[in-house]
Formats: C-alpha cells, sequence, structure tokens
C-alpha cells in the first residue's frame, strides 16, 4: 500500500536536482543509516519546500515481510526501513539524474554532472573488482558501505565475466559506462549490497550499548511492567512521582476524554462532562501511555503501541517492544521456555486467540471516520487486557488495566 503526502511544491525547487552530502557507510543529507523512521519523518517535516511529495509505501497485508519505503519520486531515492526495528537499512538512490550528490569538495550525479565510471573511480578512488550480473546485464562496484550499478549494453557483455569482473573504463567505441543506481549501507557488516537480491543484505547498524530503542518491556497482566535495559519496574497504583522518577519526564499531559465505552457500563452511563478527571502520561519515545485516576491520582491503566502503517497513530509513537506474560499464557519474567506462548508485537490475532482462548464479539473502533483513512479496527477484551487489531491480524494496542 501507498500512501502520498500533500502536494506543496516551492516553485524555485521544481526544475533543479537538489544537492545532498553523500556520506559512504553512513547515509546522505540528514538521513543516516538506524535512524528511527519517526526521526526521518521529523526530518521531511522540517523541510516541506524541499520534500514535498512523499510517498510511503508498506505490505499492508503482512507488514512485517517487506520494508517499509519511503519515497521521494521529485529526488529519484528511497529510504528502506527494516520493518521490524522501523530503522533505516539501506538508502537507494534509484534515478542519479535526479539527485546531485556531493562528496568532500565534488559533486556527481543529477541533471549536469554524469556519474560515469570515470567520474566515479576519479573520485572514490581505486577499489577491488566488482561483480557483473549477467541475467540483469548490470555491473555492481564496490566501496565500503557504498555501491554503483553500471549497466552493460548487450553488444559489450563480454568485456564482463558473470560474477567477479573487471570493467573497463571505456567501452570500444569511446564511451564510458554511466551508473544507473547508488546503494548506501552500513559497512560493518563487511557485506556488498547492490541491485536484486544484494539489496537484502543491508543492515541497520548495531544500537548503541545501553540503547533504549526497542527495548523490551515485560507486562504481567494486572500487576506490572519492567523494562528490561534500564531495569524499572511500574505497578498499577503507582504514583506519578513514582514514574517521574523511574521513566523521567513524559513527553506530553493530557487530559482524559470521557470513555465512549461508558454506555456498556453497569453503572449510570450518562457523562456528564466531555472531560473527566483522570490524565493521561504520554511517552512517545517508549510507545506508552499510561493513564491516572484523577482522584486517587493511581495508575489505572498503560497503553502499549505497535506502531504499524496503515494504523491511524503510525508515527505518532515509536514501536513498544512488548512481552505479554501471564498465569494464563503460563511464562513469567526471564523464563526462556514460555516465550513461544508470550504475545508480542509480532504476534498475530490468530496465535493471540490460541494462547488466551476465544473472547467473544469485538467492538469496533472507527477512530472517527472522517480523519481515518485506514478504517475501522476491532477490540477484544479479556480479563486486565484488550487489544486493538487491524483487518491484517496485527495488534495494534495492547490496553492494560486490572479488572
Amino acid at each position: 500500500m501507498s500512501q502520498q503526502r500533500p502536494r506543496r511544491r516551492c516553485e524555485g525547487m521544481a526544475m533543479g536536482a537538489i544537492v545532498l552530502d553523500l556520506r559512504p557507510g553512513l547515509g546522505i543529507g540528514p538521513f543516516t543509516l538506524g535512524m528511527p523512521i519517526c526521526d526521518a519523518f521529523a526530518e521531511i517535516e522540517q523541510q516541506p519546500n524541499i520534500y514535498d511529495v512523499v510517498h510511503v509505501k508498506y505490505f499492508d497485508e503482512e507488514p512485517l515481510k517487506l520494508d517499509i519505503v519511503i519515497s521521494f519520486p521529485d529526488h529519484g531515492f528511497h529510504l528502506r526501513f527494516d520493518p521490524w526495528s522501523q530503522r533505516l537499512r539501506l538508502i537507494e538512490i534509484y534515478d542519479v539524474k535526479r539527485l546531485q550528490m556531493r562528496y568532500a569538495t565534488s559533486l556527481i550525479g543529477g541533471p549536469t554532472t554524469l556519474a560515469t565510471f570515470v567520474g566515479v573511480y576519479q573520485l572514490f578512488g581505486p577499489t577491488f573488482p566488482g561483480t557483473y550480473d549477467k541475467d540483469r546485464g548490470v555491473y555492481t562496484l564496490f566501496y565500503p558501505g557504498l555501491s554503483f550499478a553500471f549497466p552493460i549494453p548487450t553488444q559489450y557483455t563480454d568485456c564482463c565475466n558473470d560474477g567477479e569482473a573487471e570493467l573497463p573504463l571505456e567501452f570500444p567505441d569511446g564511451t564510458t559506462p554511466v551508473t544507473c543506481r547508488v546503494c548506501v549501507y552500513d559497512s560493518s557488516a563487511d557485506k556488498k549490497v547492490g541491485v536484486g537480491s544484494l539489496m537484502d543484505k543491508a543492515i541497520a547498524p548495531p544500537l548503541p550499548a545501553g540503547s533504549l530503542y526497542m527495548e523490551e518491556v515485560h507486562v504481567k497482566l494486572g500487576e506490572e511492567l519492567r523494562f528490561s535495559v534500564g531495569g524499572q519496574h511500574i505497578p498499577f497504583g503507582a504514583s506519578p512521582q513514582d514514574v517521574w522518577s523511574e521513566l523521567g519526564r513524559p513527553c506530553a499531559i493530557h487530559q482524559k476524554q470521557v470513555d465512549q465505552m461508558v454506555i456498556h457500563s453497569a453503572s449510570d452511563p450518562r457523562p456528564r462532562t466531555t472531560l473527566c478527571g483522570d490524565y493521561f502520561y504520554n511517552y512517545f519515545t517508549r510507545g506508552l501511555d499510561i493513564l491516572f485516576d484523577g482522584q486517587t491520582h493511581k495508575i489505572k491503566k498503560f497503553v502499549l503501541h505497535a506502531n504499524y502503517p496503515g494504523h491511524a497513530d503510525f508515527n505518532s509513537y515509536i514501536k513498544c517492544n512488548f512481552v505479554i506474560h501471564s498465569s494464563e499464557i503460563g511464562g513469567s519474567f526471564g523464563e526462556v521456555g514460555g516465550a513461544k506462548r508470550c504475545i508480542t508485537p509480532s504476534t498475530k490475532w490468530d496465535h493471540v486467540k490460541e494462547i488466551l482462548g476465544d473472547c467473544g464479539r469485538a467492538a469496533i473502533q472507527t477512530q472517527g471516520s472522517t480523519s481515518n483513512p485506514f478504517g475501522s479496527t476491532f477490540v477484544y477484551g479479556y480479563q486486565n487486557v484488550a487489544f486493538e487489531v487491524m483487518k491484517n491480524g496485527y495488534i495494534a494496542t495492547v490496553t492494560l488495566f486490572q479488572s
């Protein structure tokens, strides 16, 4: 599925290629390998006159099978994000004439500076022989964290042998190959990344030691959350002061709207105001919301966000890497044997039902049909937990409470 952001054309930018600094093994322009997808969107939003046409592509039915791709068709390049970690693993310039790259003080690519084999060699220096893909008719030249693909005309394919080969600087007619694709990737894994299946070899660089990104958040239903890297424990009934001391200042605080599910309550279903006294602490960078009771100021709910594309809240939160344990599941903190019966963001709804059993009909959640282009989701409730499930069967959010 593809999403397109509104076109906000800057006339001065319309006809000319932009110039981005090329950093082999690290990134291009403001985009750095390993960055979370939310950081990439933040960079895009800061420069709307440059990145005015943006497409977001993903596999709607199985969002963990293929990359999440942010594409800039006007500038001829893609950002490819690992679908599980949602971190940038590969930058692919697929139309070199649309993007001018600056390396040190020299320019290459764009409408005026052809990225020829001779030009690449002069700018980046000698390297080991590249590889020739006979089926694709493409020769790929590799540097650390950087590769250039050159299409070879059929009349000159005998200049290359299938596999590792040297490419002459010029063909017999005096012309030189011109690159059709450039890939920027992490060089720490010492892998050659190029066109076709070679693109799959690119992986995001390792996270720094102690990084909180995608840390496992272990859930004991009806009891507490435990954070695997920092070691914090946040139980139900904890105070705002407890949460501040464990997790730090929240990204935002907002008052809760009246619960739309109150009509199903056995208590008085008539809301007296659009606001209630309860309030949320939002930890967007942890994929977590914490709801406090407005009278007791104690935690009454946690909301964990999986941040899947195709959900109305996509890119509002960083993905929460939750691991749910319960007495029904039969697992406990640190218990390896129960891993297959834990629930994580990659667990599909059919598997959740195998673990917890059927819970009956779902409530339909629309998020307001006029503002949500992705359609409704389904909410299923069990003791101490409710799952919001997308139409593709993946969990969008998990709401934890004490029954």
